[in-house]
């Protein structure tokens, strides 16, 4: 028996990459997915359903149970008619992996308004729209009284997190995906829904086009373990989609064999007084305070931000 027997799940982006294999490891685990794909290009151009139809057909020749989806996450009636197709295609649906993406890097001063907003559209947006829709399907099958489990799994990333020079419009849609599932966790408990997000580092269409990051990843092929393979991060995607995971609120890191936990924005120090500060006197408190933060990602790939 297969982890993930039984669940139908929703894997947006899955036609390449990171998402094409979590549809995969879903299908040989049991589950019957959704393959969502607009199959456009890395910045967002174009559409093409062959991306996902192609995950389907490796699916389906393996054994497995699949059907493709070409719809917009950024669309609000295409981010329903993706919910829809799950629940009509095979019965019901206990797993979202919004995975979706495209990247538009500029640096801040040169960066356009349609560079920032299509970016935000289709991570932050797109995220949002089909969380919403399945999140209203859930609502109403808790409130029929069935209980079963459904998991959530946002793609959120170390640039949202730790902040990377050259992608303000990618970082804070990230950011803001790392805070929509803590919020989908809170909200959502109710209707027997877990929600987590990852934070992938992996050879991708988006991460190769990093500068300097594309060729460490390309050297790295032909060690014994190549820990820039995105079926790295998979494995635990189908944990967090799984009917017998707790984890939920949570936002983790994984690289190759390593997988970490974040703790979120914590206050590591503090200054107080009893009555309200003056400048002066604020000024020479945090005088020992660091100018900077220390944006360090933990771990001894501290210098890899990834997808």
């Amino acid at each position: 028996m297969g982890t993930l027997d039984g669940r139908v799940a929703i894997v947006t982006g899955g036609g390449r990459g990171l998402g094409r294999e979590h549809a995969l490891l879903f299908a040989k685990e049991g589950a019957t997915v959704v393959v969502n794909d607009l199959g456009g290009s890395a910045i967002g151009d174009g559409s093409d359903i062959s991306a996902a139809q192609s995950v389907v057909d490796e699916i389906t020749a393996a054994g497995g149970k699949a059907v493709a989806n070409r719809d917009s996450v950024t669309d609000w009636a295409s981010a329903k008619r993706l919910i829809d197709t799950a629940v009509e295609e095979f019965g019901d649906l206990h797993v979202v992996v919004n995975n979706a993406g495209i990247l538009r890097d500029r640096t801040l001063v040169n960066m356009t308004e349609e560079e920032f907003d299509t970016v935000v559209d289709v991570h932050l947006k797109g995220t949002f729209a089909v969380t919403r829709h399945a999140a209203a399907y859930w609502r109403d099958q808790a409130k029929a009284g069935k209980e079963i489990d459904r998991s959530l799994i946002n793609t959120s990333s170390g640039s949202g997190l730790h902040g990377n020079p050259g992608q303000v419009n990618y970082a804070s849609a990230k950011a803001g995906i790392a805070a929509m599932t803590q919020i989908a966790a809170k909200e959502l408990e109710r209707y027997h829904v877990r929600s987590n997000c990852i934070a992938p580092v992996a050879r991708t269409r988006l991460t190769e086009a990093t500068p300097g990051l594309g060729q460490v990843m390309v050297e790295s092929i032909d060690k014994d373990f190549d820990e820039w393979h995105p079926a790295n991060i998979s494995p635990l995607v189908a944990l967090l989609a799984a009917e017998n995971c707790e984890f939920t609120g949570h936002a983790f890191r994984v690289l190759g064999g390593e997988v970490g936990l974040y703790q979120g924005w914590t206050v590591v120090d503090e200054v107080t007084s009893d009555a309200r500060w003056t400048i002066e006197e604020l000024a020479a408190a945090t005088k020992h305070m660091p100018s900077r933060p220390s944006n360090a990602i933990p771990g001894k790939h501290a210098d890899k931000m990834g997808k």
